[in-house]
């Protein structure tokens, strides 16, 4: 009975008994708490993940990247910025200019060929009573 209770007590050092009546060694004891611990902080970065947006997630990235490449990245951005901007407003500018213009220089001829238009069709209809006589219907465009 000694040699059970000596060899029961080596087997306690090297193996635990499980509530499932099972052996484990403390060394498998000691891996399955560090897979648990690894896969309790992978669990916990991937929350952190899920927090971030996605600017936050673009600008971790720019880490990665030599001061370099991100300086010129950053002026190409900004060089790109400015051209729109500029370019915004040349096209506002254009717009009015030729919106102005046209208003005060293209409207008012529009509107006298227009009205001389108007006034040659009124002629045409009083020469035609006249030819024809008063009693003829030209509303209707006959002859």
């Amino acid at each position: 009975m000694a040699a059970t209770s000596s060899s029961a007590s080596t087997a306690d050092s090297a193996t635990i008994r499980l509530p499932s009546n099972s052996l484990v060694s403390t060394d498998e004891l000691l891996l399955q708490g560090s897979t648990n611990k690894a896969k309790d902080q992978l669990e916990d970065n991937s929350d952190d993940e899920l927090d971030k947006t996605l600017a936050e997630k673009l600008w971790g990235l720019t880490e990665l990247f030599p001061e370099s490449v991100q300086t010129s990245a950053g002026a190409t951005f900004d060089l790109s910025l400015t051209v729109v901007w500029k370019t915004c407003w040349f096209s506002r500018e254009v717009l009015w200019i030729w919106t102005t213009s046209f208003m005060i220089l293209i409207l008012p001829v529009v509107f006298e060929m227009e009205k001389l238009q108007m006034e040659q069709q009124q002629q045409q209809l009083q020469q035609q009573k006249i030819l024809l006589g008063p009693n003829t219907d030209l509303s209707e465009g006959k002859i």
